[in-house]
């Protein structure tokens, strides 16, 4: 009886997640008896509250790269510290030839964002926020530089415990 109700909690659990596939590639692989396909998948999963991942699998047919990629995605999730609907502050990411820049936005302004950010901004629950990437728009590169400027994130406890500071301190604010 115990492990029904384990299942119950998991499909709970799984079901709160958003997934995007954000890129699905096909390899030919040319061999003496013809040519072979296989499929690479890209996709973003997040709960919607500040945790997102992302993931490549990889198979013989789609459905199974897109599954295979989930999985993986759900297994490797950061999480984003969030100010509201938004994001802190301003952040810069890099990969490869993408750069991406994001920006908190005001209550109301939406996801201004091309896809492969979009994606991952939805997926991570951020509702308001400016984000321009610059450079070359592979879509992989794209979102793993998105990734990386979401890592740099630090929450004003974190800033204030790696300054030695309180948070007063670091804000700025007089009271």
């Amino acid at each position: 009886m115990a492990q029904v109700r384990d299942k119950d909690k998991e499909q709970k659990a799984t079901s709160s997640f958003v997934d995007y596939v954000v890129n699905v590639n096909r390899v030919t692989k040319v061999t003496k008896g013809g040519k072979r396909f296989s499929f690479a998948a890209m996709v973003v999963s997040g709960d919607q509250q500040g945790n997102v991942g992302i993931a490549l699998g990889k198979s013989k047919e789609v459905s199974s790269a897109i599954q295979k990629a989930t999985n993986k995605a759900r297994k490797s999730l950061i999480s984003i510290p969030l100010r509201g609907s938004t994001i802190p502050y301003d952040v810069k990411g890099q990969h490869g030839a993408s750069r991406v820049v994001i920006r908190p936005a005001s209550v109301g302004t939406g996801v201004i964002a091309g896809g492969a950010v979009r994606a991952i901004m939805e997926a991570a629950g951020v509702k308001d926020v400016l984000a321009k990437s610059i450079g070359s728009g592979n879509r992989m590169n794209v979102i793993k530089a998105t990734l990386n400027a979401l890592a740099q994130l630090r929450t004003a406890t974190q800033l204030a415990k790696m300054r030695g500071k309180t948070v007063h301190e670091i804000i700025g604010r007089s009271n």
